[in-house]
């Protein structure tokens, strides 16, 4: 992994500051807040009621086998939707102006089996700050057997992962619950980027240890001992909830960088990636489906993955409105605005995408500064 990459470009056309001068004028003359509001609220009780309440039901020993695995498929959808919607604008400190409130429903992922500050690194920091870079976004990391970059190591099994990824997705979410959090705060404690966001690598161990357990013990345990149904019946009925999350939330994530209109980046020799910051995000970042109300609901806002990237500090309730900002900027600065008008156009790009990196049909784009005065380089 590379140590201090930097974008190099300045911003000379002020394509970002006209878009965020743009943006402001958007929420000061509406006089609304940048945060969420009632939206948010009303979303938040749905969306934890989903995953919390089936649970539950099942623990009354009640339902018929078949109803049981019923309810812990709900309760997949409710634990995707709470880390799609309700943690992800909390982490982001856009749920709230609050800062406690932010951090209190930041810690709504570990309710789901996963951990708020191993996310924030590699998501707020490593995601966001590289996207699409190999070896700084953890995102298009080399996964097993699953090639996401031009730059990832190519293998023979992966002229097949067009078609197994999908398999590999439905386990994204019990990877998170097993070992992944336990990896990754070791190795954000050992660089210092634990420390570097305020936090005491043993505390952080401490709350991830001590939260694991708790979820194991309610989720997984508790089912096991307190209710009448054979054995089998809750264990398949967790595995099928986190199959349900992960298979979701894999692809709605995907489908916003790893398709065939966005580009991936090398940093040059220097060290440097030269362009201006927020070009590149347009460069590397696709929305699907933007008039898919439904869609947006759910996904909380993932759809708008273009200004998602651009504002991640504006609740995602806003991105519809912020949308027609960023799209019409971006058409007068003549910066392609990167999208599909379909949840299943994007979805067969993206496994047409994953068709050609396992093949090795795609190449990552290393820029060179230009030598006469222009503004950026995409």
């Amino acid at each position: 992994m590379q140590k201090n990459v930097r974008f190099s470009l300045p911003d000379k056309a002020k394509f970002f500051q006209t878009l965020r001068d743009r943006t402001n004028a958007y929420f000061r003359d509406n006089n609304i807040s940048r945060n969420g509001d009632w939206r948010m609220y009303l979303k938040t009780i749905v969306l934890l009621a989903t995953y919390l309440v089936p649970f539950a039901v099942v623990m009354m020993n009640i339902l018929p086998d078949w109803a049981v695995l019923i309810a812990y498929v709900v309760s997949g959808i409710g634990l995707v939707g709470i880390g799609m919607s309700i943690m992800h604008d909390a982490n982001h400190g856009s749920y709230s102006s609050n800062a406690s409130l932010n951090k209190i429903l930041g810690y709504t992922l570990n309710l789901i089996g996963g951990h708020s500050l191993t996310w924030k690194v590699q998501h707020n920091v490593m995601h966001h700050t590289y996207t699409n870079v190999y070896g700084l976004d953890e995102d298009i990391e080399d996964k097993p057997i699953l090639r996401l970059s031009p730059d990832g190591k190519l293998w023979k099994i992966h002229r097949y992962q067009h078609l197994y990824a999908p398999l590999l997705y439905a386990l994204a979410t019990i990877s998170w619950i097993l070992w992944k959090d336990f990896k990754a705060l070791a190795a954000y404690n050992k660089d210092g980027k634990t420390q570097d966001l305020g936090h005491s690598p043993v505390s952080e161990f401490i709350i991830l240890t001590v939260t694991k357990i708790a979820y194991w013990g309610i989720f997984f345990v508790m089912p096991l001992v307190f209710l009448s149904y054979a054995w089998w019946v809750p264990v398949l009925g967790f595995f099928l909830m986190h199959v349900t999350a992960g298979i979701i939330m894999t692809v709605v994530f995907q489908l916003a960088h790893v398709v065939e209109i966005t580009d991936h980046f090398q940093p040059n020799e220097e060290g440097n990636i030269e362009n201006v910051w927020a070009i590149h995000q347009m460069a590397t970042t696709a929305n699907f489906a933007r008039k898919n109300k439904f869609i947006s609901w759910f996904v909380g806002g993932l759809n708008f993955q273009v200004e998602h990237h651009l504002f991640p500090n504006i609740c995602h309730v806003h991105y519809p409105e912020i949308a027609k900002i960023v799209k019409s900027t971006a058409d007068e600065f003549d910066i392609p605005y990167l999208e599909y008008n379909t949840f299943t156009g994007a979805l067969a790009s993206h496994f047409k995408t994953l068709y050609r990196l396992g093949h090795g049909q795609l190449k990552t784009k290393i820029l060179v500064a230009p030598k006469e005065e222009t503004t950026v380089a995409v």
